[in-house]
């Protein structure tokens, strides 16, 4: 009678475990991005070639950072480089959940000759934020662009809406964004926060929130102190 019952309960166990629906939503891919983000994030702050990000990244409004660009790969068959943007709350100094963005140019995949690259623009002006803020723009026709000063003594005054850094296989490459595209990408977004939300909803109205941002958000607010 007990072994009976022992099997019964183990039937019911296993239709239970069949008939429970499995979360196609869950966000793994936006996870592995959010966690490639903030290894970038990290490798570029221990670059002795970054002195001039470390000494101006207080003045940063936001970094948007792709942690992959890959040659080949923009906007065609529904991929290409991707990354999310945070931005520094003007009044807490907290920094805001991730937003999730596509970047891709023909013009300049050529130039990376196949190398896969990795980005991080530090956004200095407002002018930059609400470009990012829109469905998408380019860079160079919609907002400026420059590249980032590199190398250990490196110093520039630099007055643009954006300054990038781009990396290849651990050295930097003096690599124009011009002509580049940004488009936001709603639908990781969506699948992220589990609701459809704008870069607006999430950076400034504060409307979603997902835990697994917290080690990116940590290692930014650390990194300035």
């Amino acid at each position: 009678m007990k072994r009976r019952l022992i099997v019964i309960l183990t039937i019911i166990t296993i239709i239970a475990t069949l008939l429970t629906p499995v979360n196609a939503e869950e966000p793994i891919k936006q996870q592995l991005l959010v966690d490639q983000t903030r290894i970038t994030f990290k490798s570029f702050m221990i670059d002795k070639n970054m002195a001039w990000f470390r000494e101006h990244m207080h003045k940063a409004k936001g970094f948007l950072i792709i942690p992959d660009l890959l040659q080949g790969a923009w906007f065609i068959g529904g991929s290409g480089g991707r990354g999310v943007l945070v931005v520094k709350d003007k009044t807490t100094g907290d920094w805001s959940q991730p937003a999730f963005y596509t970047i891709g140019s023909l013009s300049f995949g050529i130039q990376f000759g196949g190398e896969k690259s990795e980005i991080i623009m530090m956004v200095f002006s407002q002018k930059g934020l609400d470009r990012l803020y829109s469905s998408s723009f380019k860079f160079g026709g919609d907002a400026s662009i420059a590249a980032g000063p590199v190398g250990g003594g490196a110093k520039a005054d630099v007055m643009t809406d954006f300054v990038s850094f781009v990396r290849s296989k651990g050295a930097f490459a003096g690599i124009s964004m011009e002509g580049a595209i940004v488009k936001v990408n709603d639908d990781w977004n969506q699948a992220y926060y589990g609701k459809k939300v704008s870069p607006v909803g999430i950076i400034e109205q504060k409307l979603v929130s997902n835990p697994g941002s917290a080690e990116l958000l940590n290692t930014v607010q650390n990194s300035l102190k």
